[in-house]
């Protein structure tokens, strides 16, 4: 199985895994323009990866069978970090 991934060129480290190669049929039209314009990154073969991004491998494929797309999403920060965060703008 492979997919391509495309990034966005609104929201940062937000990717979109996709089937086929500019192939945007079965994602919902709100989700594409919330994404913006997608920029094409890779074509990956999924059968020899046990992880993409931060997406384990069977998520990422269950996904593109049932949904005909996967949105990785940025990581959450870690809350310790956020509070060091919000107390350094603070200063």
């Amino acid at each position: 199985m492979h997919c391509a991934i495309y990034k966005s060129s609104k929201k940062a480290s937000t990717y979109l895994y996709i089937n086929r190669k500019d192939d945007f049929s079965g994602v919902p039209e709100q989700l594409l323009s919330t994404f913006g314009n997608p920029q094409f990154v890779m074509m990956v073969s999924l059968e020899k990866r046990e992880k993409l991004g931060f997406a384990g491998i069977s998520k990422v494929r269950d996904s593109l069978k049932t949904d005909g797309f996967f949105l990785q999403m940025p990581p959450q920060p870690d809350a310790a970090l956020q509070h060091i965060r919000n107390k350094n703008t603070k200063l």
